[in-house]
């Protein structure tokens, strides 16, 4: 070896070394080891950025503000609300989350994708009495499979696209990952959801989410009736088989700014007349996508200043230092002072008889606050209440949904059909975002996940050293000498086995750019076609199922689901062996040497 690859051997060890550590963060650690090439020189000065440019960069942040627009117009819910049921059972259950989970996750960044469906995967197990680690580990593999089916669903095959774009002269298309890919995650999900799930060990209680959060009560709520709801003229009663889909109790009416008396079951609704209800916040949203109820008409919205604004819902408990205590809403001038709606009121299940804005606060409440997207903070500290943790909340506006959804189905079809390349059709999607109001501009910067824009900034340009000093054409040498006389199907098994072993301990993003020119050196080595060897790449580098830390959703589930380091193996253990089993004829046949 030379010099110059026994130092970026070293470099990269230390990097390898330092992300099974985990004591520093993976963005610190790929950027002290961007700089410390520079230095070295390693990596040209001029060229020590030039990650951050790469097209594999800006689609990874343009799919995170991308997934974040679909995720705040309410898209899922449209899926969601419709499929979900409680009373299926738990195979039937993950076959149908797993299939959506795996669709969503070939559109949109597989991370949002689970950040959208596990609120209802847990609140559908709550409701079916069952214990979700059954049901959310399946849930995360499905969307680690979906993502394999397309250019975006996954940072690695971006990367893999960008990387045979630089050596090849021409990346991979937005569905060549289809064949492949989505027949291995169809594969995966009838294995996860008919024998996958079994294999989870059992543990005592359901470990959905902590006890504080589980404490919390039913909130009493007001939804009122807006002009031209399907509600008017239909007595309360017939509102209730809707509540109960959504886990929400229809507890009384109120009209003209007043709690009427009793339940009212059989009084006609009116326009303007706001129903009393109970239910968590989740369920209070999924509940008004569901019947087009809204948190406060068009001219209390305007007269606030919140139309048209990013809404944030804030829960927060109130101390008896609290300036609200024995004060309501309306008399402090909660909306005209702070621009913020008192959406309901959670008292530990007691009784609230008034309207919920017209209702005295007391100290122990738990306050639901609708309020302006960035001003939090600053309305709960003149308040003097104080935020539950981890309870934040973004207000879905539904009536973009149709303007969201269709200008990112026109910009991926123009995409796939080469009208467009792909980086300026997903710009053009964040664009019209926040020209359409689908995503306020306050939230554009703060949806794109810069640990990991920093981590594919840095780790392409030590990649990129790494093959021009002839290091990946050394691992590639090593990987054929491993397997001398072996058929091409043994070194396809042989590479992508290497490629999920450091996919299980390592971000799959730093695994795809050191893997993908190994790919390449290999096919080369051997005078065939690297496309194959490239899409063994693709699909190794995203299995990552035997641990909580080799893909960021399996880290997601791990508190949640009540899961143990040593829990993952048991169901990602057989279905990598599958996904070998699977990918390498699939392969072969797609994309022959």
């Amino acid at each position: 070896m030379t010099a110059e690859q026994t130092l970026l051997f070293a470099l990269f060890g230390v990097v390898f070394a330092l992300l099974l550590w985990g004591r520093l963060r993976y963005d610190l650690v790929a950027f002290s080891a961007l700089m410390a090439s520079v230095v070295l020189g390693l990596v040209p000065s001029e060229e020590a950025f030039a990650g951050f440019g790469h097209p594999a960069t800006l689609v990874v942040a343009l799919v995170l503000v991308v997934s974040a627009g679909l995720q705040r117009s309410g898209a899922v819910y449209l899926i969601t609300r419709t499929l979900v049921d409680s009373a299926r059972s738990v195979g039937a259950h993950i076959a149908f989350m797993g299939a959506i989970a795996a669709a969503l996750s070939a559109f949109m960044n597989n991370v949002a994708a689970l950040a959208l469906l596990m609120p209802v995967d847990i609140q559908t197990a709550r409701k079916a009495g069952r214990s979700a680690r059954l049901t959310l580990m399946p849930l995360s593999f499905c969307t680690i499979l979906g993502g394999m089916a397309t250019l975006i669903g996954t940072p690695p095959n971006i990367i893999i696209a960008g990387i045979r774009r630089d050596q090849l002269g021409e990346g991979f298309n937005m569905f060549d990952f289809a064949p492949v890919g989505g027949g291995v995650a169809l594969v995966g999900l009838a294995f996860v959801a008919l024998v996958g799930w079994r294999l989870i060990p059992r543990a005592e209680g359901d470990g959905v989410l902590s006890e504080a959060r589980e404490r919390v009560k039913d909130y009493v709520a007001e939804l009122k009736i807006p002009p031209g709801s399907d509600l008017i003229g239909r007595r309360l009663f017939e509102t209730y088989e809707a509540a109960e889909k959504n886990d929400v109790a229809v507890i009384g009416l109120a009209r003209d700014g007043k709690r009427r008396y009793g339940t009212q079951r059989n009084t006609v609704l009116q326009e303007g007349d706001s129903l009393v209800l109970e239910a968590l916040p989740e369920a209070l949203d999924e509940y008004r996508a569901a019947t087009g109820l809204e948190f406060l008409d068009g001219e209390e919205g305007a007269r606030i200043g919140l139309v048209g604004e990013g809404l944030s819902i804030v829960e927060a408990v109130v101390p008896e230092t609290a300036r609200i205590v024995g004060k309501s809403a309306r008399r402090i001038g909660l909306a005209w002072r702070q621009r913020t709606v008192l959406l309901g009121i959670s008292r530990g299940g007691r009784r609230i008889p008034k309207e919920v804005r017209k209702t005295d606060v007391r100290a122990g409440d738990i306050l639901l606050l609708l309020t302006p997207k960035g001003e939090e903070e600053t309305v709960s500290d003149w308040l003097g209440v104080l935020p539950l943790a981890d309870r934040g909340l973004v207000v879905t506006d539904f009536a973009k949904v149709w303007t969201a959804i269709g200008i990112f189905g026109l910009a991926v079809a123009a995409a796939s059909f080469g009208l467009v390349y792909l980086p300026v059709a997903l710009g053009i999607v964040v664009v019209a975002y926040v020209l359409t109001g689908v995503l306020p501009l306050a939230e554009l910067y703060e949806n794109i996940e810069w640990p990991v824009v920093v981590l594919l900034g840095s780790m392409i340009p030590l990649g990129a050293a790494l093959d021009a000093a002839g290091g990946t054409a050394l691992i590639a040498d090593a990987l054929l000498g491993l397997g001398a006389g072996w058929p091409a199907w043994a070194l396809l098994c042989l590479l992508m086995i290497v490629t999920m072993t450091l996919s299980d301990v390592l971000n799959n993003t730093a695994t795809a750019v050191v893997a993908a020119p190994v790919a390449i050196q290999m096919a080369q080595s051997l005078g065939v076609s690297p496309d194959p060897f490239l899409m063994a790449v693709a699909v190794a580098a995203s299995c990552a199922f035997l641990t909580p830390i080799g893909h960021k959703n399996n880290t997601l589930i791990l508190g949640p689901g009540g899961y143990a380091f040593g829990d993952y193996w048991r169901m990602g253990l057989p279905l990598e062996i599958l996904v070998v089993a699977i990918a390498v004829p699939m392969i072969l046949l797609v994309w022959p040497l």
